[in-house]
């Protein structure tokens, strides 16, 4: 089984301030932020996105992975007990 791991700059995104112009740019992490906005000039604001800089590729990468039997079973039953309960037809007439 091989794993490849890929790693690129990340995708900052920005806002202008101004004319509200929306706009992603690959740069490194040392990079400073992008102050002006190509359309209008205005003041640019670095927005907090999920994107990844990390990409995984191959099997076995997923903490699901190798979670036991017993540790998916209390998973599943947490869930259960948490999840809401659906109204039967018996619940709806009283």
């Amino acid at each position: 089984m091989h794993h490849h791991l890929v790693i690129s700059m990340p995708t900052y995104e920005y806002e202008c301030r101004k004319c509200g112009h929306r706009l992603e740019r690959f740069q490194p992490i040392s990079a400073r932020p992008l102050r002006s906005c190509p359309r209008c000039r205005g003041r640019l604001q670095r927005l907090i996105s999920a994107g990844a800089g990390i990409l995984f590729k191959g099997s076995g990468f997923y903490a699901t992975d190798y979670r036991s039997k017993n540790y998916r079973e209390a998973e599943k039953k947490e869930k259960e007990a948490t999840s809401p309960k659906k109204e039967t037809k018996k619940d709806a007439s009283t």
